[in-house]
């Protein structure tokens, strides 16, 4: 079984590729079931969840990744996430590889993010304001440029020398980015505001955000955790990655109870928009908000892109011919 470790899997994943991997594994779809879900007492820290997020196409590739996400991770100085993923064939189950799933969940959630954004944005869009400092928050100009010509980046994060941190690594990537102390003023001069945390009290207001400003929520995966007030919700043109996210994300269940959002009212799901049945933006003043949970058919892609990429740069024949995602 081939192992592919961290700066491996990274390198098999650049944004430039992954991006429109990800919209044709969104148009050609695969089996997803519902992800499996469990608290795990983490001895007096905050709980820890453990998921299990399975997929497959029925004669190619079989996948599963498993998460470990422990938000009091962070006092101690280590990521709050962990995950692994195993690749099958899904003619017979043979295991084929083991790839870093953290590699794997940060570069697909900050590439799907970059692929709505591409129906979601305004395409002149060259300003951004990254919440967060973490993992897949360095991630998303990244991801963003590979859509948007992305140029000035302001970073705000709860703790400001994680922010002030990640704004000097942008910068020495190129990017005109400093730190924001406060996320109103932030969002005066941001086309797009993305949200990449593990809050459960609101960041963002809808008081905040210009007209044709784009809205991107990552970071919430439960009914407690949220990154936008009810407001940013209101008479905005709403779209989700997939139906779960109106089950599991707080962003959307504290609005829909509030009665200021419909489940009705979402415009559209991510595979709607790759598959062109939702056009997506309709106008330049528009307010578009993107709330994303994550789908285990984001991680089969990135998962055999990787696996595919490191046989074919090996001379290798991948083991499933003819079928990739």
């Amino acid at each position: 079984m081939l192992i592919l470790d961290s700066d491996t899997t990274r390198a098999l994943l650049p944004f430039g590729k992954l991006v429109p991997a990800l919209r044709d594994a969104l148009i050609r779809g695969c089996e997803v079931p519902q992800r499996h879900s469990h608290a795990i007492d983490a001895h007096g820290a905050a709980p820890g969840t453990m998921l299990l997020m399975p997929s497959w196409q029925t004669g190619a590739y079989l996948g599963v990744k498993t998460v470990t996400i422990y938000p009091g991770n962070t006092q101690s100085g280590l990521p709050g996430l962990y995950s692994t993923y195993l690749l099958h064939d899904a003619r017979t189950g043979q295991p084929l590889a083991m790839i870093d799933g953290n590699e794997i969940t940060s570069r697909r959630t900050a590439a799907a993010s970059a692929l709505a954004a591409s129906y979601l944005s305004r395409k002149e869009a060259a300003s951004m304001l990254v919440l967060g400092a973490g993992r897949v928050a360095s991630l998303l100009p990244h991801a963003y440029r590979a859509v948007r010509p992305i140029e000035r980046v302001a970073v705000w994060d709860i703790n400001a020398s994680q922010g002030e941190a990640l704004a000097a690594r942008l910068q020495a990537d190129g990017f005109d980015a400093r730190f924001a102390p406060t996320i109103a003023a932030a969002c005066e001069d941001a086309d797009i505001v993305t949200s990449a945390t593990l809050s459960t009290l609101p960041l963002v207001q809808r008081a905040w955000l210009r007209p044709g400003t784009h809205l991107d929520l990552i970071g919430g995966f439960t009914p407690a955790m949220r990154e936008a007030d009810d407001d940013c919700f209101d008479a905005t043109s709403v779209f989700v990655d997939t139906s779960e996210a109106v089950l599991k994300a707080g962003d959307l269940l504290h609005p829909i109870g509030a009665g200021v959002l419909m489940a009705a009212d979402i415009r559209a799901m991510l595979a709607d928009l790759c598959q062109q049945r939702h056009p997506g933006r309709t106008n330049d003043t528009e307010i578009t908000v993107f709330k994303a949970v994550g789908t285990a058919l984001e991680d089969l892609a990135a998962a055999v892109m990787a696996y595919e990429g490191f046989e074919g740069s090996h001379g290798t024949t991948p083991r499933v011919e003819a079928m990739a995602m």
